[in-house]
């Protein structure tokens, strides 16, 4: 399945921006419900809303519903950053709290 497929089938979510935090409530990274981003809001989104926090079981749905782009950021690191985070997350195991601002 391609990401724009994967996208179809998630949920909307209305916000502004999705707000990343540590465990300690320190803020990791900010993504916005805007063009460019709107797909990695929606993703992030559906992921805190299915497991209550983005962990390593979260992470690597995202990363199939990111498709053909989780390849290509495993080829170039840098070019997609929410991308970035999630294979971060599956090798270290960390987890990110979400909330929708």
């Amino acid at each position: 399945m391609q990401f724009a497929d994967a996208l179809k089938s998630l949920p909307e979510f209305a916000g502004e921006k999705l707000i990343l935090t540590d465990s300690h409530g320190a803020e990791l990274a900010v993504i916005a419900n805007a063009p460019g981003t709107a797909g990695s809001f929606r993703v992030y989104a559906y992921l805190a809303d299915k497991y209550g926090a983005i962990n390593t079981e979260a992470a690597a749905e995202g990363l199939a519903l990111f498709a053909e782009h989780s390849e290509d950021a495993s080829r170039h690191p840098g070019k997609h950053p929410n991308i970035d985070r999630l294979i971060g997350l599956m090798l270290t195991g960390d987890t990110l709290h979400a909330r929708i601002a």
